[in-house]
């Protein structure tokens, strides 16, 4: 399978070039997937540079690159730091992040990501580990499964939609999408239906992968592995993941203001630079998938 058939990556040119790349530092791309970020780096390194690569998904492993400056880790990013000192590293000149979902895990339709195919819901970005989608909505209480209805789907009639899986699945389990797509398709117009899904479907996995918790983990390490002048480039896709980004780039944290010295002057890790880049229109054209991506980029000072 070809990188671009596995996922085509979003604002490919920008993201790495936001890295500053020095051709013999060492650098992280934290979601390999179908390894076009990934290749795009190496192409810049020299003999000396080196490239470490994370995806907690076996499917992506598949695409690793044969090149003697490269090395691909099996685990989530949450865990990055741990694993760089494995591999004898404490400090990196830059970090990438294409965070969401690949192309691949979309139009794989037994992996249960898409509203489009009948599979059985697992939505597990690492299949060997935790709980799957179908557990999660036959398992939560109402009220759990409400609030990340609202949370992480912004939807606003969340309980509604939690009081019916409840009522469902005290007859029989919802195990498939095609389960979950009949029971809440009533509660949607017409005309906006896979929109609403694939709102639901996006809550349901950002809680079965806890990707906001690994996210902010994640985040929390890079001011301790990045060296004074490296660059963290990340692409988010939705407004809690861009939230996130956004904060910790400009505050060092999530909420609350920036911590300050006693003179007053902000203790933050890092420095915006530049502004927020979304993708042109050629590229929105080419890949229909990146029309939500949003760029940011930091300096660490």
């Amino acid at each position: 399978m070809t990188s671009k058939a596995y996922h085509l990556p979003v604002l490919l040119k920008e993201s790495v070039d936001g890295m500053s790349i020095q051709p013999d530092g060492t650098y992280v791309d934290v979601t390999f997937g179908g390894g076009g970020h990934s290749a795009e780096i190496l192409s810049r390194l020299g003999e000396k540079g080196r490239l470490f690569a994370f995806d907690q998904d076996q499917d992506a492993q598949e695409n690793s690159i044969d090149d003697p400056r490269f090395t691909l880790i099996p685990a989530n990013f949450r865990f990055i730091k741990r694993f760089l000192r494995l591999e004898g590293v404490k400090e990196v000149d830059g970090i990438l992040g294409d965070f969401g979902v690949s192309s691949h895990q979309f139009d794989k339709g037994e992996r249960g990501f898409s509203i489009r195919f009948e599979a059985e819901l697992d939505m597990r970005m690492d299949q060997n580990t935790g709980l799957s989608a179908s557990e999660l909505v036959n398992t939560y209480s109402q009220e759990q499964l409400a609030q990340l209805i609202w949370q992480y789907g912004e939807i606003k009639m969340s309980r509604k939609l939690a009081k019916a899986i409840v009522e469902r699945r005290s007859n029989e389990p919802i195990k498939s999408t095609k389960d979950l797509n009949d029971l809440l398709t009533p509660f949607f117009p017409p005309t906006k239906v896979n929109k609403f899904l694939a709102q639901v479907y996006q809550a349901i996995r950002i809680e079965v992968n806890q990707e906001m918790e690994a996210l902010k983990e994640f985040l929390l390490q890079t001011s301790e592995l990045i060296t004074k002048g490296g660059r963290l480039s990340l692409i988010s896709y939705h407004s809690l993941e861009d939230r996130l980004v956004k904060r910790f780039i400009r505050d060092g944290k999530f909420s609350g203001a920036p911590e300050k010295d006693f003179y007053g002057n902000m203790l933050v890790p890092f420095k915006k630079v530049g502004k927020m880049i979304t993708p042109g229109a050629t590229e929105l054209k080419e890949n229909k998938r990146s029309r939500s991506a949003k760029l940011r980029i930091g300096e660490k000072l």
